[in-house]
């Protein structure tokens, strides 16, 4: 089954990079740059190059009002100027960690889920995608537990 991932729409984030650190400390962020090379962004679903500037911050990822909403922290780079979307295609920044992948319905309910890692992405999210319960599926960086992208259907 064809699969989409998309990352998220940069422009909500832009104005954040112009706020001061003070600014951002009350929003609940903070401005950081890049010292690890693995450093995921969830626009581009790229990873940072080292000394980029990027934010960390809370991203409400599951928002509708059910048992299963839910917010997490996720940084973004200051230079993704446009969302990761590509159709059969698990991005390099998913592809290295392990993934857990759920399945959600219309209701916004959890109804499956489970773990994989590298090339085995692609097949999981395949299998999730052929129940015709299943309406969306989000994916998680397993060990931290943030959010990492959404995936539909192509």
């Amino acid at each position: 089954m064809s699969f989409r991932i998309t990352g998220l729409d940069p422009e909500p984030f832009k104005p954040l990079f112009d706020l001061s650190d003070e600014a951002l400390a009350a929003r609940g962020a903070l401005r950081v740059f890049a010292d690890d090379p693995r450093m995921p962004c969830r626009v581009s679903m790229a990873h940072a190059e080292l000394g980029e500037e990027l934010l960390l911050l809370n991203h409400a990822h599951q928002p509708a009002n059910t048992p299963y909403r839910s917010t997490h922290a996720i940084y973004v780079r200051k230079l993704a100027d446009r969302a990761f979307d590509a159709v059969d295609a698990v991005p390099e920044v998913m592809r290295s960690r392990l993934v857990a992948v759920r399945a959600f319905d219309a209701q916004h309910m959890m109804i499956d889920a489970d773990v994989s890692e590298g090339d085995a992405t692609a097949a999981l999210i395949e299998r999730l995608l052929e129940n015709s319960e299943t309406s969306y599926l989000q994916a998680h960086y397993a060990r931290r537990g943030c959010f990492a992208a959404r995936i539909e259907r192509a």
